[in-house]
């Protein structure tokens, strides 16, 4: 079996992928970035890691090989279990093992797996035919502008003679200020009074203009039923099951945003997330939900029926 591609055919679609008795590859996604030094744009993409402590069966490969294979899941599973021993037994051995457009796994002095991804795969579906741009350096000489020697304004007698009529008014209202501030002082607070009283009568002019406001609606709008999704049903679509919480909520945000009821329904006896599609009351409903769910997104998802309390 291609267990090499069918890895790498799910690193695509999903954040771990385990290999039962072996170990798990994970993705997380790292945003575009920049490199001012070299002037190279880099497109998002996945990263891949390995953590050898991620060994129980969540059934995704397995499952995969079945629909791949065309056999039995039990028949899928056997198999990875051979292929899970050759690996360890390759790595006891001091050898390598290559996973073509994945990585490279090795064991070093200590015992330890470590994991070398091969870098020429991009596995983030949203970055498909994005690649690494550079582009030469581009220098802009900025031109200098001398600016002109200021010239002397020059003001002529008919405008000292137009201009000269404020001076006038402003000393005059100097000396007016200055010879009837008491009385200035009175006349100001007058307005103020007078403003106030003002606009009081206006704001009781507007009280009595909204009180005696009638609103009338001729056409009353229909009233609006919302069905709204009630998550019940002993019959369950899954998606996937993860280790890592946080990528069964990605998981669900992904279903969702493509038009999905999806949802977590709780950890399973291998405590992994299991992630649905949607939940479903009855039987023949669910079946039909499940062939459109191979049909148009995922080959491999499967019914699960959970005894009601």
């Amino acid at each position: 079996m291609h267990f090499t591609t069918y890895i790498s055919d799910l690193l695509y679609r999903y954040e771990c992928v385990i290999i039962p008795g072996f170990g798990a590859f994970l993705g997380h996604r790292v945003a575009a970035r920049h490199d001012a030094e070299t002037h190279t744009f880099f497109p998002p993409y996945k990263r891949l890691s390995f953590n050898a402590q991620l060994t129980q069966n969540d059934g995704l490969l397995a499952n995969y090989a079945a629909s791949a294979e065309s056999i039995s899941y039990a028949e899928a599973l056997q198999h990875v279990q051979h292929f899970a021993a050759r690996l360890n037994a390759d790595l006891q051995a001091g050898n390598e093992v290559v996973f073509d457009k994945i990585g490279t796994l090795s064991k070093n002095e200590a015992g330890k797996i470590n994991f070398e991804p091969a870098g020429e795969s991009n596995f983030l579906t949203e970055a498909f035919g994005l690649a690494t741009y550079s582009f030469d350096a581009v220098t802009r000489a900025i031109p200098v502008v001398e600016e002109p020697a200021a010239q002397p304004k020059v003001v002529t007698l008919e405008q000292k003679q137009r201009n000269s009529p404020w001076l006038k008014y402003a000393a005059a209202g100097l000396l007016a200020v200055g010879l009837s501030g008491s009385l200035g002082f009175l006349y100001f607070k007058d307005i103020a009074d007078h403003n106030l009283a003002e606009e009081q009568k206006a704001k009781q002019v507007v009280d009595q203009t909204i009180q005696k406001a009638t609103f009338t609606i001729e056409n009353p709008l229909p009233a609006v039923t919302l069905n709204v999704f009630k998550p019940k049903g002993n019959y369950h679509l899954v998606a996937g099951a993860f280790r890592v919480p946080e990528n069964a909520e990605l998981k669900v945000e992904e279903l969702r945003e493509a038009g999905y009821k999806a949802r977590l329904i709780g950890t399973n006896k291998y405590g992994l997330h299991q992630v649905v599609y949607g939940s479903y009351a009855d039987r023949d409903e669910a079946a039909k939900a499940l062939r459109e769910v191979r049909n148009s997104d995922n080959p491999n998802a499967w019914m699960l029926v959970q005894e009601l309390d």
